[in-house]
């Protein structure tokens, strides 16, 4: 279907077009306003300013109903100043919520990190440990070379295992090491955002 549409200062024409176009049906006349601000008039708004406002008249030009604009409040449809500042909100809200002072802070940091220094020393001990380990197969095969004996592939192996489990522990450490830092990264920051939010209190 086209859209009869007449631009702003011809609402009179718009309502003679209406009259004798409309003999049987119910007569309608709505007035909208497009994206440049231009009014116009027609029996039909066209579908893009469907959600915005609008006057719907009837046949004698008598105003019937005014309808605003559709405000969509989905928050998935929020800028991303807005989403970001809904989200800031809410840690601060949860950080208030949790915390009556920051000496309760670090007490959370510090058994937060509780477990994480113990696997931390742990690895520690496992490094020591297979380190002697390959130290010792390693001792037997130079021993074994000085002897100008043949390296058995059971050595051979021993030794491989040895430095393979050396490596695996090297990695679990860097990953360790780099939870602890994550973990006082992230109670310092909560700790320091706590300082702001309090002293903002105190100074309203």
């Amino acid at each position: 279907m086209g859209y009869s549409m007449i631009k702003t200062g011809t609402f009179g024409a718009a309502l003679i077009l209406l009259t004798a176009i409309s003999t049987t049906a119910e007569a309608k006349l709505y007035k909208w306003v497009d994206d440049k601000g231009t009014t116009h008039y027609g029996e039909v708004v066209p579908p893009e300013y469907a959600s915005k406002d609008r006057v719907q008249y009837d046949d004698k030009g008598n105003l019937i109903k005014k309808k605003a604009a559709v405000i969509d409040a989905d928050p998935e449809k929020k800028s991303p100043a807005d989403q970001a500042a809904i989200e800031q909100r809410r840690k601060d809200n949860a950080l208030l919520n949790t915390y009556s002072n920051e000496n309760e802070i670090d007490l959370a940091l510090g058994r937060n990190l509780q477990q994480v220094d113990a696997r931390i020393n742990s690895i520690h001990l496992l490094q020591k440990s297979a380190q002697e380990s390959l130290n010792g197969f390693r001792k037997e095969a130079d021993d074994l070379k000085a002897a100008g004996r043949k390296i058995p592939t059971s050595l051979q192996n021993d030794i491989a295992g040895a430095e393979k489990k050396m490596a695996d522990l090297q990695k679990e450490l860097v990953q360790a090491e780099a939870k602890s830092a994550a973990v006082k990264a992230s109670f310092a920051a909560d700790k320091a955002r706590y300082h702001e939010l309090v002293g903002d209190k105190i100074k309203k």
